[in-house]
């Protein structure tokens, strides 16, 4: 997902990317995912790899409820999204 940078637009920083992604997780528009993601971002996006941070990327940019239903197992999880971020994703479960 290439977009070209506007040259009177500072790069963003890896730091800013990381708390877009963060914020990003906790107001995705389905409460349910909100739940999941929020959490979720929080624990592991500070800790991501920066090929960890586009794969997370790529999987935001999915609907909400088929990212909900591949994390809960309700549906199989889509072969360009089999990858660690969705292994810990499936994995993680929010504290109560």
């Amino acid at each position: 997902m290439f977009e070209p940078q506007d040259p009177a637009v500072p790069p963003e920083t890896n730091e800013a990317r990381r708390r877009r992604l963060i914020y990003r997780s906790c107001y995705t528009g389905m409460k349910e995912t909100d739940l999941l993601l929020g959490p979720f971002a929080m624990r592991y996006v500070p800790g991501f790899s920066l090929e960890q941070l586009d794969r997370y990327e790529r999987l935001l940019a999915e609907p909400d409820p088929d990212i909900f239903d591949w994390a809960t197992g309700r549906q199989t999880v889509p072969e360009m999204h089999s990858n660690d971020v969705m292994t810990l994703l499936v994995n993680f479960r929010p504290a109560p």
